[in-house]
C-alpha cells in the first residue's frame, strides 16, 4: 500500500508542480510565517507555544495554557486550525514534490529511497495530531485532558524528528540527483 501511494506520488509530481510547490513554500516562509509569529508574540506574549518546541513535558503544556490565560488559549486554538493546517500542508506539498521529483533523477524505480517522498505525509499527520492534542488541552483548561496532553508531547517529538528528516532527506537525494548528473556529464 505505501509503494503504490509513493509511486502516485512519484506519477503527479512533475518538474513544473514542483517549482510551484517551492515558490509557495518560499513565499510561505518569508511572508506569512513571520507574521504569524509577530501575532502569536503579541497574543501570547514570549510565553513560547509547545509546537515550535522541539521537547516539553506534559506539565510545560499545562504551563502555557495557564500563562496565556483565556483570551490567549482562544487565540491559541484558533491559530491551530487555520494557519497550522496550512503551513503543514504548505511545507509537506514542497517536501513530497521536491524529494519525489529528485528521487526520480537519483535512483533507480525499484529502490527503496523512492519511498522516501513518505516520510513528509508523516510529518505532517504528527503536526495534525499534535495540534489536536494541543487543542484540546488548552479546550479543556483547567480541567485535566490526560490523554491529550500524554499524547501531544510525543506527537511533537515524533513531528519535529520527520519534519527535520524531510529536510535532510531531501538534501541527500538532491546531493545525489547532482551527483549523477555531474558524473553523467563526464
Amino acid at each position: 500500500m505505501l509503494k503504490n501511494i509513493s509511486s502516485k506520488l512519484l506519477q503527479v509530481f512533475k518538474g513544473w508542480l514542483t517549482l510551484i510547490a517551492t515558490v509557495v513554500f518560499l513565499l510561505f516562509t518569508v511572508l506569512v510565517l513571520p507574521a504569524q509569529a509577530a501575532q502569536a508574540d503579541m497574543v501570547l506574549g514570549d510565553v513560547g507555544s509547545p509546537d515550535t518546541t522541539f521537547f516539553y513535558s506534559s506539565q510545560d503544556l499545562y504551563r502555557f495554557a495557564g500563562a496565556y490565560g483565556e483570551e490567549g488559549r482562544a487565540a491559541y486554538v484558533r491559530a491551530r486550525w487555520t494557519f497550522d493546517v496550512l503551513w503543514p500542508l504548505v511545507y509537506t506539498f514542497f517536501l513530497v514534490t521536491a524529494i519525489s521529483w529528485l528521487s526520480a533523477r537519483a535512483f533507480p524505480p525499484q529502490s527503496r529511497w523512492q519511498l522516501s517522498n513518505l516520510v513528509p505525509v508523516l510529518a505532517m499527520l504528527f503536526d495534525f495530531l499534535e495540534n489536536g492534542g494541543a487543542s484540546l488541552v488548552m479546550l479543556r483548561y483547567p480541567q485535566l485532558s490526560p490523554l491529550a496532553v500524554g499524547l501531544a508531547p510525543v506527537v511533537s517529538v515524533a513531528k519535529w524528528a520527520l519534519v527535520m528528516g524531510s529536510f535532510m532527506l531531501l538534501l541527500v537525494i538532491l546531493g545525489v540527483a547532482a551527483g549523477k548528473r555531474i558524473f553523467k556529464k563526464k
